[in-house]
């Protein structure tokens, strides 16, 4: 039987959720033909981050979708995110863009019970000890980054 919360009119998790990022898990990030998506932002502050102009960067670092948006370039030995690395760290965290920021945050894994329960399995920091409650707000912070990641650009020049 599936959980009471889940069918109201209010979304299930305003109310919070338990969830800490652990160091060098990297589980969210090490999924073979992961998108992260990216918006105008991302791109300006990935480029910074590596002292590139834009327009060098996403030719270095990205590839556009079937639809003309531009996504992370992934490895191509495993299909990862070119960014994680061996010790499952991220390379550029302190530029990392915002769809990997809002993790577990994304409406495609708040959209169902199903989806909640998939999540769970995947993000050892929604079940940990050091959990912290994450409030409702917050989550909905993170939600509305990720969908506007997800919407993207695809011309970096107008």
């Amino acid at each position: 039987m599936g959980n009471p919360r889940w069918g109201r009119r209010r979304d299930w998790w305003e109310s919070g959720i338990e969830f800490t990022c652990l160091p060098n898990c990297g589980k969210c990030c090490d999924e073979p033909e992961g998108i992260v998506y990216l918006s105008r932002e991302d791109a300006q502050r990935l480029a910074d981050f590596h002292d590139l102009e834009v327009e060098q960067w996403l030719l270095r670092d990205c590839r556009k979708t079937i639809d003309g948006r531009y996504i992370l370039k992934s490895r191509e030995e495993d299909e990862i995110c070119i960014y994680l690395a061996e010790d499952k760290s991220c390379n550029v965290y302190s530029a990392k863009p915002a769809q990997c920021s809002a993790f577990p945050w994304w409406s495609e894994n708040l959209r169902s019970e199903k989806a909640w329960r998939k999540t769970e399995k995947l993000c050892p920091g929604l079940s940990h000890e050091e959990a912290i409650h994450i409030d409702g707000k917050t989550i909905r912070l993170w939600v509305e980054a990720d969908l506007e990641a997800t919407i993207g650009f695809r011309r970096w020049k107008h």
